[in-house]
């Protein structure tokens, strides 16, 4: 008796085929519209109001702030928009935080805490083309959209620039301005996945999210920005108004800087003019810098120059996509390694 035998299909024929990418980015589309359409509606009605406001700070900035400083500015302009324009800032600020908190923290914790991610894997979508295609479409558009709104911002500030009362490098507005806002919108989406992906609950995460990226944020602006570049040093008071001053002191004839205690006590035996200005007013104008220098002792300034600003943004704006891809690439090792 003879045997028939019959070749079998090969093993990966029985498999199914991966989903493509086109496919699984529609997919990541039609899992997240509800919070991607809530990013744009939140910007679209920030963008108004930015319009409308920023529209007449530059009818009253050219109407009052020719020459700058003068009374109908400080009236007309700083009085009116003053304390708007730092209200604006500081909700500017908030904005990358919260796009991480409530658009990057969900997108892999919420499918990891009700375990609907296992339905997906079984799919032909495996781990890492599970997440690789709900993060990248989903990064790549928060930062599209936060840098396209940094042009918004810029001609919002104009008027403050224009009347000399914001320099580039002031902690209100440097990291609303060229790549900075898409980077730290970037670097919020990316701390949200990860800490969503390691804590696979949705509320903690968002917590975990605010409190690291506000971290970040104040240790950048008080300690690590301003060592990008060396800063450059001169003995000249009059600096350039975009200048960012980071420190002074007054150093001695052997070199050595005087302490406040020793400046205090030096200033002691200065006699200022006193110039009477009404019956019973009089005004005495104190020039401590010019009495030290006569004494010997020389006046330092540590600075960044205005024409730094763009380097400092590249600078800043590099370390932060660096920062954001290493936190991506650790939530595709733990969604690999991990969420099984």
């Amino acid at each position: 008796m003879t045997a028939l035998t019959m070749p079998g299909r090969p093993r990966h024929d029985a498999s199914l085929r991966p989903v493509p990418w086109r496919r699984m980015a529609w997919v990541t589309w039609r899992q997240h519209r509800a919070a991607l359409g809530g990013v744009a509606a939140f910007l679209g009605a920030f963008a108004v109001y930015l319009w409308l406001t920023g529209l007449q700070m530059h009818h009253a900035e050219a109407a009052y702030c020719h020459p700058a400083g003068s009374t109908s500015c400080a009236i007309n302009f700083t009085g009116r928009y003053g304390e708007t324009a730092i209200i604006v800032s500081i909700a500017l600020q908030a904005v990358p935080a919260l796009i991480g908190a409530f658009a990057g923290a969900p997108v892999l914790a919420r499918e990891l805490e009700t375990g609907t991610f296992r339905y997906a894997w079984t799919q032909g979508i495996g781990r890492l083309r599970w997440t690789v295609g709900k993060l990248v479409p989903l990064a790549v558009a928060v930062t599209a959209v936060a840098g396209a709104f940094t042009v918004l911002i810029a001609w919002y500030n104009q008027p403050w620039v224009a009347a000399g009362y914001v320099t580039p490098f002031s902690a209100r507005v440097f990291d609303l301005l060229g790549v900075a806002f898409g980077a730290w919108t970037l670097a919020a989406f990316a701390i949200g996945v990860l800490a969503g992906t390691l804590i696979r609950r949705v509320v903690p995460a968002i917590a975990a999210t605010l409190a690291v990226y506000a971290g970040l944020a104040f240790a950048t602006a008080l300690w690590l920005r301003e060592h990008y570049i060396t800063p450059l040093v001169t003995h000249n008071p009059n600096l350039p108004g975009s200048a960012w001053i980071i420190s002074h002191w007054y150093a001695g004839r052997n070199g050595k800087p005087l302490s406040q205690a020793a400046i205090n006590q030096i200033l002691q035996a200065d006699h200022p003019a006193t110039n009477k200005i009404g019956p019973n007013t009089s005004q005495t104008f104190v020039n401590a810098v010019g009495y030290l220098t006569q004494h010997g002792y020389t006046f330092w300034v540590s600075y960044q120059p205005g024409s730094r600003f763009s380097p400092f943004q590249w600078i800043e704006g590099g370390w932060l996509l660096a920062l954001s891809v290493l936190l991506i690439a650790a939530t595709v090792w733990l969604v690999r390694r991990r969420a099984a």
